[in-house]
């Protein structure tokens, strides 16, 4: 797992940049959904106006929150999936993973 990008609160959304060794992301926006029912994401992923992906809260087995995220592309050979945590000082880190999370969909 690798740490692919940097995220801080402001207001109600999630606000950072994503960088890869082929991809470069600035201001990118992540926002709760107001009315989430089922498996429905709980977040979605914004670059400037576009949507380029969803999240969804999850816990870990120590029971810490995090949001497990999905990124995708028309350029991408296949979706980025990763995991964004509290870092330290209030970032959160966005660690990426290579393998599909649990459930294959999210």
């Amino acid at each position: 797992m690798a740490k692919i990008g940097s995220f801080k609160k402001v207001s109600d959304e999630l606000r950072g940049d994503i960088t890869t060794l082929t991809f470069q992301a600035k201001a990118v926006r992540i926002t709760p959904e107001d009315d989430v029912r089922g498996d429905a994401p709980t977040h979605r992923v914004f670059y400037r106006d576009v949507e380029v992906g969803a999240a969804w809260t999850r816990k870990s087995k120590d029971e810490r929150p995090y949001l497990s995220v999905k990124i995708d592309d028309p350029s991408f050979i296949a979706p980025i999936y990763a995991r964004l945590h509290e870092g330290d000082e209030g970032e959160c880190d966005l660690v990426w993973t290579r393998s599909v999370p649990r459930g294959g969909r999210d």
